[in-house]
């Protein structure tokens, strides 16, 4: 049994940190453990920025977005002799356990730490869905809300002008916060990495849709880093009968109160990572697989494919 054990979020922040820290915590001095928190990620770690946490040092930040103890990024953790100073600054604490909350980036991170003696458990959060082992990450419901309550409102502005809106989300790669945002929403169209990109396409079907449906209004949610949203709207508004308006919405998707199924997914991952851990498992993650919490190997979880999304793509084309 591991007797102090580290908590730290790496990689960009997710609505539901707050609630895996609170849950990883509690959990972990209830099993008679001493829990230490990192400040700002595998950064903080190198730089020996480790405080003690107690319980009522994760009081009332369920509710916070973002995460108390902060996170920044560090491409030379890939160094090994980086990663052998975190080892150090654990070690000077005592500290043979780590649970890391982030990204597959921060898995990555987490694995090699694994490999070079210290207990690792990684926490899928990541408003991106994009961690293979798990169905949903920490974030992803509250940004996917934050979301479709934008769309809503645009929904209503773009019907009373003819209008076509354009709303880049955010997704890195991964298209599960356009395609569930579009199925939420009834969008139109639905541009992401998995289903490619045909301009041509894309104005073709707006054609039909205004010229022959007679719609007056539309909605084109685009997955980010696949094409310019300002110049799509431009294009929209000369190849088409509607008036192209681009949106993007950045970083307020990673921003707000978690919603309440993530702060129950987060204290269900925050307490099996510190269960696997009591029983000395390392190496590995916490996922969410059809409705279960189970522990999966983290080389697994980075090196398997993707789930598919063609049925839901699928659904979304009928509906359309």
């Amino acid at each position: 049994m591991s007797h102090k054990i580290g908590i730290l979020t790496s990689g960009g922040d997710a609505p539901g940190m707050n609630a895996a820290i609170r849950a990883v915590t509690r959990s972990a001095l209830k099993r008679g453990m001493e829990v230490y928190g990192i400040i700002d990620g595998y950064k903080g770690l190198v730089e020996g920025k480790i405080i003690p946490l107690e319980r009522g040092s994760v009081s009332d930040i369920m509710v916070r977005g973002g995460t108390i103890l902060g996170s920044a990024r560090l491409p030379e953790f890939k160094l090994e002799a980086v990663r052998q100073k975190a080892v150090e600054q654990l070690r000077s604490y005592g500290i043979d356990s780590l649970v890391v909350i982030g990204g597959d980036g921060s898995y990555r991170g987490a694995l090699e730490l694994t490999h070079m003696g210290i207990n690792c458990i990684g926490i899928p959060g990541t408003i991106d869905n994009d961690i293979v082992g798990t169905d949903y990450t920490i974030g992803f419901d509250t940004a996917l809300n934050t979301i479709v309550q934008a769309i809503d409102k645009l929904r209503d502005t773009s019907s009373s002008h003819h209008r076509c809106s354009v709303v880049e989300v955010m997704g890195n790669h991964c298209g599960d916060l356009a395609l569930y945002s579009a199925i939420s929403c009834g969008a139109e169209v639905v541009i992401t990495p998995e289903m490619g990109y045909d301009e041509e396409e894309v104005l073709e079907r707006l054609r039909y849709l205004e010229q022959i449906k007679k719609k007056r209004h539309s909605i084109v949610i685009l997955a980010e880093k696949i094409t310019d949203a300002d110049m799509l709207a431009k294009k929209i508004t000369s190849a088409t009968g509607f008036s192209g308006r681009a949106t993007v919405l950045g970083h307020i998707q990673r921003g707000g109160s978690p919603t309440p199924q993530d702060r129950v997914l987060a204290t269900k991952m925050g307490d099996k990572a510190v269960e696997l851990i009591d029983n000395g498992e390392g190496g590995k993650c916490v996922g969410i697989i059809n409705n279960e919490i189970v522990g999966v190997d983290i080389e697994q979880a980075l090196t398997s494919p993707k789930k598919s999304r063609k049925q839901l793509y699928e659904m979304f084309e009928r509906l359309v």
